[in-house]
């Protein structure tokens, strides 16, 4: 006799940046060892395979394509399929900042946490009056490659250009190789990479306030949850 299939519930949540309804389960205990298995290793490639395949394998929607996903839209799915498998409520220890040592444990509701779109942000940089380049969000793979010196830099950058145009020409992934993007880069000016610089730090992030109180001093104060790993933090 073959042993009971058990029934695996449903979710749906909206992508940030599509807007996009997909629908999703909870990832199962098999899963879940492979991304407890990664985050010990703490080999940033094996995070990212796993964070890809678990996203992957869990939700359901046909034609969800996880490479396709901005960083903040894989944070924001993977929280939502973590809250559903283990539980909505997450606590934190923090130290409070007024004394720099106490700590106090704080609750999170993982379904208060929402990506975060500032007024001010535009992927579209114009660089002198008559050329222009438009950006792209970092993908899974920013994962797996975390910026560690200049050059790192410059290379992440330069992979998160869709286009560089002007009123006459444009020059995308058909026309132009990586290498020549990476040169392209290299030769702004301190003005022009402070301003690409400025649409990753005005990108959308997952960003979660919260008010606590020193247990010790009894001082309120704000704390920021930002990223993924700072919710488990």
């Amino acid at each position: 006799m073959s042993l009971p299939t058990l029934n695996t519930p449903t979710y749906e949540l909206v992508i940030p940046s599509t807007k996009k309804k997909v629908k999703f389960r909870p990832f199962m205990v098999k899963e879940e060892k492979i991304l407890l298995m990664a985050l010990e290793s703490d080999d940033q490639n094996q995070i990212a395979n796993a964070l890809q395949d678990i996203i992957s394998a869990c939700v359901i929607t046909k034609g969800f394509d996880v490479t396709k996903l901005a960083t903040f839209d894989i944070e924001y799915i993977f929280l939502n399929i973590r809250a559903k498998s283990v539980g909505e409520i997450i606590e934190l220890i923090i130290t409070c900042p007024d004394d720099g040592k106490s700590e106090v444990k704080v609750q999170v509701d993982i379904e208060k946490v929402k990506v975060e779109f500032l007024n001010n942000h535009t992927n579209k940089i114009k660089l002198d009056d008559t050329l222009w380049i438009e950006m792209k969000y970092p993908g899974i793979e920013s994962f797996a490659n975390p910026q560690e010196d200049i050059d790192d830099t410059f290379k992440f950058v330069s992979n998160a250009i869709a286009k560089i145009y002007n009123e006459e020409e444009v020059w995308d992934s058909t026309t132009t190789s990586e290498e020549e993007y990476l040169s392209f880069v290299e030769q702004l000016n301190s003005k022009q990479f402070a301003d690409v610089q400025n649409f990753f730090e005005t990108m959308p992030s997952l960003r979660h306030k919260i008010t606590a109180k020193n247990p010790n001093t009894e001082v309120e104060f704000d704390y920021v949850i930002e990223g993924l790993s700072n919710f488990f933090a």
